[in-house]
């Protein structure tokens, strides 16, 4: 089974996170610069745009 390079990099993102302490205490700027394109931020929620092509609205 061949799967497509996005399904590769979401896979790889979602095992990332998985491994991760169940809060971020600090800034990290290598994994912002790895995984996401942009963050806009609106008056009542912000959106995150990963490189991978999800896009992740979340409530302020």
């Amino acid at each position: 089974m061949h799967r497509k390079p996005t399904t590769k990099i979401t896979l790889h993102l979602q095992d990332f996170i998985k491994k991760q302490a169940t809060s971020i205490t600090e800034f990290d700027e290598a994994l912002v610069s790895r995984h996401i394109a942009k963050i806009t931020v609106f008056e009542d929620h912000f959106t995150v745009n990963f490189k991978s092509g999800i896009t992740i609205d979340i409530e302020a």
